[in-house]
């Protein structure tokens, strides 16, 4: 399971301005890394703009998924991975970050860019929430379940033998 892109975007009238982004490309070969990040600086706003304000969606392309929120001010973060990361834990990352996110003047949202916003903990984010396990306590609680029946299972097994 992998996160690789995670940006937080400004949904206005007619266009939708990147404001920070986070981007972890370290599972590409260093010359894929520049078009891979284009990819991804190009998808997060094409995204924002087909999804109305108040939404959730999560779309699949080739062996990735891109999990955006808009929220009704406009503010959008969108969340690129594979497709076996956890999509509750994508929109509950979303959630968290747009939160903090919002506590940035909002008259710079509409004229804001990469380097003019001052939000700097997008790439910790990005790291900390890499491993669903670490991350999410209902994650890792259902992964402790899971190595629980299978230890069970293989006990009765050996039971009845």
């Amino acid at each position: 399971m992998k996160r690789y892109s995670l940006s937080v975007l400004c949904k206005g009238e007619c266009k939708t301005v990147l404001l920070k982004a986070a981007y972890d490309g370290s599972s590409f070969s260093f010359s894929q890394r520049p078009s891979v990040q284009e990819f991804m600086t190009f998808t997060s706003p094409l995204m924002v703009e087909r999804s109305g304000k108040g939404s959730r969606a999560s779309v699949k392309e080739q062996e990735h998924l891109c999990h955006v929120y808009v929220r009704n001010d406009s503010l959008a973060g969108v969340v690129i991975a594979d497709s076996e990361y956890p999509s509750r834990l994508a929109f509950s990352l979303l959630e968290k970050v747009l939160d903090e996110f919002s506590k940035v003047d909002r008259v710079d949202w509409p004229a804001g860019s990469p380097d003019t916003t001052q939000h700097t903990g997008l790439d910790s984010h990005l790291s900390r929430y890499q491993n669903p396990r670490e991350a999410d306590p209902t994650t890792k609680v259902q992964a402790e379940l899971d190595e629980t029946k299978i230890v069970l299972h293989s006990t009765m097994e050996s039971l009845l033998e």
